[in-house]
């Protein structure tokens, strides 16, 4: 709504004010005045001023302009709830005042969104009303909190049946299903893109391959797309009873999955991808993707590692920047807290031990990932890591060279970073936890591995694992 009669002050930019100011101090002499230093505003800053104000109060106020649209957590809703859904939904689409053009698209949508909830099995009509006079209900039982915000979220529920529960990947293959459902982050796209080539470039060069050759297999190379393969097949099915969906083409990519695999923090990502100026995108992207996962997938599918997971991207998205996950947080359970006590909250940043499960997920990524750059023999990133514990280039060097003596290889796949290999023993009456990271070897004899200890204090400090390697070598 707005206000019909009112009166609004506005206050002039930060520069003219500090101008104002100095000009007064300098009072009215002429010599003081021309003295005075008047600061310049920003580059690129869009000023305003009297003139600004006074046009805005001569012309014309805008039209409002209907942001209303019909989405699947909207009828989900409706058909959640008591009453017959479709004169909920026929009461909401057409007492108001959108245009007649808009309220018969809007209706188009709703119907097909009910069309896919139906195919899916998400719902079923009722022949007759049930006690709460319901014709249409859903047919699973899905959290609270369940969403399926996205326009491909129900080519995602229906995907989900074609992965292998059993496999070590199940839980980041769930990621790669959600994310391939989700808007493009192009920056990050065309940064991972930039990296794979350029390592691509340096082996075709070490294999000595042609100049013309490399330009033309470089055009082949692209960002990481897991299942692309599984996906745009399922996606070709799904699309032959939901037209619809033709609108929103899918796109798989690997961005949360990328970051787990390598083990790498927020920080390490973005260096390594050189994606420090645009480190908003990369954050904004994680946290609508800690979104999609933990609110469009029904907890009856998710698994301890997918739990896991969802657990360190969302303290690792709060550790970085907690207003994002605070602001749904606050939109979900509206009123339950004063809006000083939301914004107190947000200037809370909890300890990054308090939630233990992420925690664990954090440390067995920093542990693994000293073991991927041992597996590549990047003793050097390894002793920049573990420098200040006193395992630097030289010392990390020469436990490596010990281990390629006795093994030719050191396994970094699902099985190599699963909790089997990781022991935890946590003492917080001392202040910390003691880890042992096993490596995956060849022969199974599972006797090599990188023992530290993970400082509790610092690791509240500083928002992340803080791991100190106290022995690398056999027990």
């Amino acid at each position: 709504g707005f206000d019909t009669a009112g009166f609004v002050v506005a206050q002039a930019p930060e520069h003219v004010i500090e101008n104002e100011k100095a000009l007064a101090k300098a009072g009215d002499d002429p010599k003081k005045r021309r003295k005075v230093v008047r600061k310049k505003a920003p580059e690129g800053f869009v000023s305003w001023g009297q003139n600004t104000f006074e046009k805005l109060i001569a012309s014309e106020p805008e039209p409002l302009t209907s942001r209303f649209r019909v989405t699947h957590a909207m009828l989900l809703s409706v058909i959640a709830r008591p009453g017959n859904a479709f004169e909920a939904m026929r009461r909401l689409l057409e007492d108001n005042h959108e245009p007649r053009r808009n309220q018969l698209r809007h209706i188009r949508r709703a119907i097909a969104i009910y069309r896919s909830l139906l195919d899916g099995g998400i719902v079923e009509q009722l022949e007759t009303p049930d006690a709460e006079g319901r014709i249409v209900r859903l047919t699973v039982d899905l959290q609270q909190d369940f969403a399926l915000n996205q326009p491909l979220s129900t080519f995602a529920l229906a995907a989900f049946e074609l992965l292998d529960p059993e496999s070590p990947s199940y839980a980041l293959d769930m990621v790669s299903v959600v994310e391939s459902t989700l808007d493009d982050p192009r920056q990050i796209l065309a940064a991972q893109q930039n990296k794979a080539r350029g390592e691509a470039v340096a082996a075709m060069k070490a294999d000595g391959v042609e100049y013309e050759e490399r330009m033309e297999r470089l055009q082949e190379v692209s960002y990481p797309k897991p299942l692309e393969e599984l996906l745009f097949h399922a996606y070709g099915l799904y699309r032959k009873s939901h037209p619809w969906v033709g609108d929103h083409p899918l796109s798989p990519k690997s961005v949360i999955r990328d970051m787990y695999e390598r083990a790498m923090t927020f920080t390490e990502f973005t260096s390594f991808y050189d994606l420090a100026r645009t480190e908003g995108i990369v954050l904004r992207y994680l946290a609508s993707a800690f979104k999609a996962l933990d609110h469009n997938v029904p907890d009856d599918l998710k698994s301890e590692d997918f739990e896991d997971l969802i657990a360190w991207l969302g303290e690792m998205v709060r550790q970085v920047d907690s207003s994002l996950l605070d602001e749904w947080e606050q939109l979900a359970n509206p009123g339950e807290e004063s809006p000083e006590e939301a914004q107190e909250r947000a200037d809370q940043v909890k300890p990054v031990t308090a939630n233990a499960r992420a925690f664990r997920v954090l440390v067995r990524n920093a542990m693994f990932r000293r073991v991927e750059l041992a597996a590549l023999d990047k003793v050097a990133e390894l002793g920049e890591l573990d420098g200040e514990s006193g395992w630097d280039e030289e010392r990390w060097g020469e436990a490596m060279d010990a281990y390629w003596e006795e093994y030719e290889d050191l396994g970094t796949g699902p099985d190599a970073r699963g909790p089997k290999l990781l022991s935890i023993e946590e003492q917080p009456q001392h202040g910390l936890w003691r880890v042992r990271q096993t490596f995956a070897d060849p022969n199974g004899d599972h006797d090599w591995g990188i023992s530290a200890e993970v400082d509790l204090a610092a690791s509240d400090e500083e928002g992340r694992a803080v791991i100190r390697v106290t022995e690398v070598g056999a027990l």
